[in-house]
């Protein structure tokens, strides 16, 4: 059974190898070849070839056990695979004959026989018998590798005649053929294959072959293989060929001619040489050495094959040669290099002109010498020359050979320095003579072409002397001086008609007819004006200031880094370092904690190194941590622990908190996994309360190893695991750092742990505790401007220079705590700092107890921001003004500073409201008592702001609107936490203003109400739409289904105060009793086709509207519900929840108005800007007077659209009286018919359409003029030959090519990595082929002007009416030539493209019509603003299509070629309207894009967009 298991052995073949032998005599001075042969075939590695074989041997070698007194050799064997895979093993001998060193004869040996029959022996034996490798090896066996001949005895299978056909050593050839033929006739006795070897064909001689062949020819089956042992020729072959003829099963040998076998190995070699040559040409330093690269690349495949072909002596000489010019490449390099910085030095040591103008260059050097930058500069060597010297070696030292000065090269260089000091001080002169002129020409205005202005500088002698490159470089400047002038000044406008911005509603859209206003207004002021030239640029600094208005971050502030939220961040954080420590004992008072027991976790080892870190900084287990010294008991176990969870919690170790300690994303993971199963043990086993809030703090360890490359992923997936788990994130602190913990990690950790245990402590206490220090009694806000010419610590000094002064909670990064005494208590006062664009949302959403308002009594524009902040504050909220300014005699001095002061102090006294002044140069006044006076007045209305806050929360549940901020925790529990009492003093709790936008996050006991979605973020649990008005507070949801509000009823008259007053108590008392008597609005005012209602406030507010009126659906039912006005239909969820008495109570009192109406000064601001922008009907009046005709509206005050305020006379300035809206009515209808007779005259100017900016990012590439985008080598920009390359080569026949969109984010991401890197390869992105598609498009649609200029559009447009085809498409053809020629190579290159899209229609369905109905808008930028333009739209897409199916005729003078669609060729018809489709207007989705601004067209035929 085990026979037959075992795996057939293969077949073993002996060969001998014979040959003439014999004395010098009998074979001349050199042998056949023989061993040579053996040698190659046996091992055939270069390394081991050796080519000299010597057969005179001493008696003593001839006896060793490699001869063993044999004339024949054991080589070895070698296991040969054949072509039909089968292996063989081949035993190798070789016959011959060895001499005596002494004697010269043949050695004595036990077979006496003679050379020739002893060859042909078929039989060989001899005991112990090593295989022989070289003659070195005799005499020294234990060296070499020992392998005995197999049982000491072979049997001969087959022979291998070795015939020598070079040039013999004193041999003649006829005697070694006779010799041969002799041996041939002894060996054919022994009946066994034999071949013959031709050896030496590297140095044959042709008739000597010959002959061989004509010997065997004579022979049967007798084969001449011509082998070289030298070139490793045909070797294997012979051997190969003998095999199969003793083997008839292997087929018959493939003998190969020596010269084919021979290119084949040769361009063996040569493969293998290139290979290597290329591998050591990896190695680039000149240092390196033969060892060490031969040890890196010897398990290469390239550097074996090389080493096996060629050997290591071939291997080296080709290194050290390759070292050998990278040394003299290397100080070709540093010579050039000198060379390069020579001018450089020189500029240094020799700038001055009037030393060197005259000096000869050896004077020169010993100029330098004397300088004291000397030697920063050259170095002077001992050593010459330099080249010779390790100074080649010294890379880091960038001072040049004092010795290379010497050279030819660098006395020219001198004299180059010398004539280009000279011109260079000639140009500076004249360009700043020619910048003088030019700032003397006043009438140049921002964005004036230079060719406009160089008619009147021609004459100007500096302008004849510099370059035009350099006068256009001299005007781009001034230019760029003159617009950033302009352009600053043009914000400070915007910033000074702030109220024209913030009456905006921030949820809605500006109109046209707003836009227009706007412009109107702004058209007045000369700062507008001077920018009438950069229109583009104008209207896109009005549009970002308006996306800013309505999207206001730190982020995208106009300011950048001079943002008040960012000054004050940064100031509050190194000001209130040191109260670090007063905020850490916050928790010694409740927790007292002596001894803290941590967990630390971690994966592979980390947990350990961190454990020996603490221990580093401690002194006998003890840490000293903000002035107190702690008994740390650490236990570090590994993530991977089977034993986490029982090591976790014993009873002999309770963890106060775990450290959870990562260096990689598979690290982090694994502690995330961790943490949930620790978690999910806790909550249901339920060991301890404390176990359940076991603090868990996310530690990032330093990467020292991968400089930081992975350092930013870490950071923000361990922040948002942090947000998803709720436990704090321990960042690496900024710098370099030798280990993997820092001391700040570790402290900031420890600090967290000791105030959550302290928190836990506080919730799980049984026993009542006091209040929260942290809480506040009062919130005030501080609102400052960006950007104004003061300090932010100027405003904060009575604050931070207070004693009383305190850090907030952490995470209020804007926030500071004031300890006052007020009235008898001592109060805590949160003052909140914050710039005016993040104060809006606070106004908007949260309770403030009082506003102290900032402004520069030096900036108009100050004063503007806070008199549009001030204008919507409501007028129950106390308002502290703080003028600001460098002292008291600039009131006297300055008289605009006076101006400003003034208004300030006016506008206070208007609304009763405190001002003080602020002066930078003084400090009495900023000290905290200026502030005192106020924070008694907002202590003292603290409980009616709170309620009004209340009743206006409450109201503001049944709305969506999108809040700028989250609610305060305090919305949280509206229903319990404030009772209707006005005894309630408790102070509503501290809110965090965290983050960037000071949000506002819920209390922890509200946790359970909210989810956390994949990003870590927060998001409300709904319920009822009603019930949750906590929820709705801080998160406002649109409802899945919204009416309209509804409209009010005609003629409505005025009602009495105290009727209206016995209605509402009615209603409170009993609402279910009187559903009847709600006035419905009829079914025809609610419009049924929309899902979504739109909030009043959301579109333009007609006087005849109340501002306040939303409606809700309530439960399933879906009834309707109006909330503020205390008109509830059919509420009984509401009943039931107590909800309805609550609104009726709200307005037993008079409801808070808003300063605007308490004073002159706003108002009249104010309502300027009203009547202007409301002096026409606006675009919803005449929407709505299109459907029904309503009549005796009336007007009511803002808070109430049926009745004036209770007290007419404290109703505030200018609040609107009661009239009947008939008479309004008519008036608008007058300016209505008037506005639409102006529209039906023809309109004689075009306004230039300025195209939306696309791009949210600066970039340097896109949006730039095409000109700077191409050279007259590269006529085609880069980014467009790369989209159109990669749309070619890869989708072409894409179906829907440029009709399809393309993902928006990779359109933006392809520009982006393109503005970073032009060579970036479209393909390795990974991108669509539409998406590069559309930022093809998007490119072109950037540009500052259309492909095809307006200037041709007209003539585009009457060309293309002429009936002639032939006539029609020359004249086209002329029209292109008068293309730019950089706009004409472009427009070339793009029409080309697409005819090749077109051409693949069957496959992608792009017709050159459907082509050119997406492209034509591209490349003529259309202006669908414009009536005329847009009667034309389809005649422009004709002329493309044209362009596009007779490209050839217009570019590569072809013929005229038929159109598939022989009516889209024909000419259009004198009539453009007809050929116009109708299209649907277009509707700006939320949010708000400023930039998609855009008239609103009335419905027209031609509406197209």
């Amino acid at each position: 059974m085990m026979a037959k298991n075992k795996e057939p052995r293969p077949p073993s073949y002996a060969v001998s190898v014979v040959g003439l032998s014999g004395t010098e005599k009998d074979k001349g001075n050199c042998g056949v070849g023989k061993s040579c042969l053996c040698n190659r075939f046996v091992r055939s590695k270069a390394d081991e070839y050796y080519p000299e074989h010597t057969s005179v041997l001493s008696t003593i070698d001839f006896g060793g056990r490699v001869v063993n007194n044999d004339h024949f050799l054991y080589w070895g064997d070698v296991t040969q695979s054949g072509e039909d895979g089968i292996e063989c093993r081949i035993h190798v001998i070789e016959q011959t004959e060895f001499i005596d060193d002494q004697t010269f004869l043949p050695h004595r040996s036990t077979n006496l026989q003679p050379y020739i029959k002893r060859a042909a022996a078929s039989k060989l034996q001899s005991a112990e018998k090593l295989m022989y490798i070289c003659t070195d090896q005799l005499g020294l066996e234990q060296d070499f590798e020992q392998k005995q001949m197999p049982e000491g005895k072979l049997s001969i299978d087959g022979f291998l005649l070795c015939i020598d056909v070079s040039q013999g050593c004193n041999r003649k050839f006829d005697d070694q053929l006779k010799f041969v033929n002799n041996l041939y006739i002894q060996l054919s006795k022994s009946k066994k294959p034999i071949i013959i070897a031709a050896t030496k064909c590297d140095e044959c001689v042709d008739h000597y072959l010959r002959e061989v062949q004509a010997f065997a020819s004579n022979k049967k089956n007798l084969v001449v293989v011509e082998t070289s042992a030298r070139f490793n020729v045909n070797v294997e072959t012979c051997f190969t060929a003998l095999v199969q003829m003793m083997d008839k099963t292997r087929g018959k040998p493939k003998i190969i001619p020596y010269l084919d076998a021979y290119k084949t190995q040769r361009q063996l070699v040569v493969t293998a040489t290139d290979k290597f040559e290329k591998l050591v040409q990896t190695v680039r330093d000149y240092h390196a050495t033969w060892k060490t690269v031969s040890n890196k690349l010897k398990n290469h495949p390239d550097y074996e094959e090389y080493i096996n072909l060629e050997g290591t002596k071939k291997a080296k000489n080709t290194f050290s040669k390759h070292i050998e010019q990278l040394k003299q490449e290397h100080i070709r390099k540093r010579k050039e290099e000198y060379i390069n910085a020579l001018p450089r030095a020189l500029n240094t040591l020799l700038s001055n002109l009037d030393e060197v103008e005259h000096l000869s260059w050896s004077e020169a050097l010993k100029l330098m010498e004397k300088r004291p930058d000397f030697q920063s500069c050259f170095v002077v060597l001992e050593k010459t020359p330099w080249d010779e010297t390790d100074h080649i070696d010294k890379v880091n030292d960038r001072r040049i050979p004092f010795d290379l000065l010497t050279t030819l090269e660098a006395e020219k260089v001198y004299q180059n320095h010398v004539q280009h000091l000279i011109s260079e001080k000639r140009r500076v002169e004249m360009k700043e003579k020619f910048k003088k002129t030019l700032e003397k020409i006043q009438f140049i205005s921002p964005g004036q072409p230079w060719e406009e202005v160089i008619c009147f500088v021609v004459e100007d002698e500096a302008f004849k002397y510099i370059t035009d490159a350099d006068s256009k470089e001299v005007y781009g400047r001034h230019q760029r001086e003159i617009v950033e002038k302009a352009k600053e000044e043009f914000q400070e406008m915007l910033f000074e008609h702030s109220e024209l911005f913030y009456d905006l509603d921030l949820n809605a859209t500006p109109s046209s007819d707003k836009m227009s206003e706007i412009h109107a207004v702004l058209s007045e002021e000369p700062r507008y004006k001077a920018l009438q030239k950069l229109a583009p640029d104008r209207e896109s600094l009005l549009l970002k200031h308006i996306g800013f208005v309505y999207h206001p971050t730190k982020e995208t502030c106009l300011s950048g880094q001079n943002c008040t939220d960012i000054k004050v961040e940064q100031l509050l954080a190194n000001s209130l370092l040191q109260l670090d420590h007063g905020r850490s004992n916050l928790y010694h008072d409740s927790a007292n904690i002596d001894k803290v027991n941590l967990f630390i976790l971690g994966k592979d080892g980390l947990a350990q190194e961190l454990a020996n870190e603490i221990r580093t900084q401690s002194t006998d287990d003890e840490y000293a941590l903000d002035g107190k010294i702690y008994e740390l008991d650490l236990r570090p176990v590994d993530a991977k622990s089977p034993y986490l969870l029982t090591q976790l919690w014993t009873s002999a170790f309770k963890p106060h908190g775990c450290f959870c300690v990562f260096n990689s994303i598979e690290s982090l993971n694994f502690i995330g996994e961790c943490i949930a199963k620790i978690r999910a043990e806790a909550s249901q086993i339920r060991r301890d309360k404390y176990m359940a809030n076991l603090p868990f703090t996310l530690i990032l360890a330093n990467q020292r190893d991968s400089v930081s490359k992975n350092l930013p992923i870490l950071r923000h997936q361990g922040q948002q695991l942090a947000n998803k788990l709720q436990c704090p994130f321990v960042d690496v602190p900024a710098g370099t750092y030798p280990r993997k913990f820092n001391e700040t990690q570790i402290k900031q950790a420890l600090r967290g742990v000791l105030e959550a245990v302290k928190h836990n402590f506080d919730v799980v206490s049984p026993v009542p505790t006091i209040k929260d220090l942290s809480e506040a009694d009062l919130r005030i806000v501080m609102c400052a401007m960006c950007g104004d010419p003061f300090s932010v610590d100027l405003i904060l000094s009575p604050f931070l220079d207070s004693h009383s002064c305190s850090a907030a909670q952490a995470g209020q990064n804007n926030s500071l705590m004031l300890d006052k005494i007020i009235g008898e208590k001592r109060r805590r006062i949160q003052i909140t700092i914050l710039s005016y664009h993040s104060s809006i949302g606070v106004r908007k959403d949260e309770l403030v107890h009082g506003y102290i308002l900032v402004y520069s009594a030096k900036r108009k524009a100050s004063m503007g921001m806070l008199r549009a902040f001030l204008s919507e504050v409501q007028d129950t909220i106390p308002v502290q003004l703080v003028a600001v300014t460098d002292s008291q005699a600039d009131f006297f001095e300055n008289e605009a500073i006076k101006e400003l002061m003034t208004e300030g102090e006016h506008i206070a006294t208007e609304i009763t409201a405190k001002f003080t002044a602020l002066y930078s140069l003084s400090q009495y006044h900023r000290q905290t008592e200026v502030f005192t006076l106020f924070f008694s007045d907002v202590l003292e209305k603290k409980n009616m702001i709170e309620s009004s806050y209340m009743s206006d929360s409450t109201r503001e549940t049944t709305h969506t609107s999108e809040d700028v901020f989250p609610r305060s925790p305090r919305g949280s529990s509206l229903d319990y936490n404030y009772p209707d009492s006005e005894d309630d003093t408790e102070g509503p709790p501290p809110y965090s203003p965290i983050g960037d936008d000071v949000r506002l996050l819920p209390a922890p006991s509200d946790r359970s109400k909210y989810r956390l979605d994949l990003e870590g973020n927060e998001y409300p649990i709904h319920s009822t739409p009603l019930n949750c008005h906590d929820h709705e507070r801080n998160h406002k949801v649109p409802p899945p289904i919204k009416p309209k509000p509804l409209v009010p009823r005609t003629n409505v008259k005025k009602l009495d105060p105290n009727l209206l007053k016995t209605i509402e108590a009615g209603i409170g008392k009993n609402p279910r009793k009187q559903p009847s008597r709600v006035p419905v609005a009829p079914p025809e005012d609610i419009d049924q086709s929309d899902n979504y209602a739109e909030p009043i406030d959301t579109i333009f507010k007609h006087k005849g509207f109340a501002d306040d009126i939303y409606a809700v659906p309530d439960d399933s039912q879906n009834r309707i519900i109006k909330v503020r006005n205390s008109v509830v239909i059919n509420t009984q969820s509401e009943e039931e929840n107590g909800f309805s008495d609550r609104i009726s109570k709200s307005h037993g009192e008079r409801r808070p108005s808003k300063y605007k109406y308490k004073s002159k000064t706003l108002f009249s601001k104010a309502k300027s800007y009203y009547r202007r922008t409301h002096s026409d009907a606006s675009d919803d009046e005449a929407f709505t007077t299109s459907k029904t005709k309503r009549k005796g509206r009336h007007r009511g005050s803002e808070e109430d659209p049926l009745l004036s305020p209770v007290e007419t006379w404290k109703g505030g300035i200018d609040n609107p009286a009661i009239t009947s809206d008939q008479e309004l009515d008519d008036k608008k209808m007058k300016k209505k018919t008037q506005k639409v007779k102006e529209d039906k005259k023809p309109k004689k100017k075009t306004k230039t359409f300025n195209p939306p900016i696309r791009r949210n990012w600066e970039s340097n590439y896109f949006g730039m003029p095409l000109q700077d985008l191409v050279t007259p080598e590269k006529p085609i920009p880069l980014f467009v030959e790369k989209c159109v390359q990669f749309i070619e080569d890869t989708g072409l026949c894409t179906e829907g090519l440029y009709r399809v969109s393309g993902n928006k984010t990779d359109q933006d991401n392809i520009q982006k990595q393109f503005d970073q890197d032009h060579n970036i390869s479209l393909e390795s992105m990974g991108v669509t082929v539409n998406a590069v598609a559309g930022a093809l498009k998007a490119f072109f649609a950037d540009l500052p002007d259309p492909l095809i200029p307006y200037s041709l559009h007209q003539e585009l447009l009457e060309t293309s009416k002429i009936m002639d085809k032939t006539e029609r498409l020359h004249e086209l053809k002329e029209i292109v030539k008068k293309f730019h020629p950089v706009n004409y190579d472009v427009f070339k290159y793009v029409i080309t493209h697409l005819n090749r899209v077109s051409q693949q229609y069957k496959t992608n369905f792009m017709t050159a019509d459907n082509l050119s109905i997406c492209f034509w808008p591209t490349l003529m930028r259309p202006d669908f603003e414009n009536r005329e333009f847009l009667s034309t739209t389809k005649i422009h897409q004709l002329v493309i299509e044209t362009f596009i199916q007779q490209c050839q005729f217009f570019f590569y003078n072809g013929e005229i070629v038929e159109a598939p669609n022989p009516v889209a060729c024909q000419p259009p018809p004198s009539n453009a309207v007809q050929m116009v489709e109708p299209m649907v207007p277009l509707q700006l989705p939320p949010p708000l894009q400023p930039q998609l601004i855009q008239s609103q067209l009335p419905a027209d035929p031609l509406g197209i967009i």
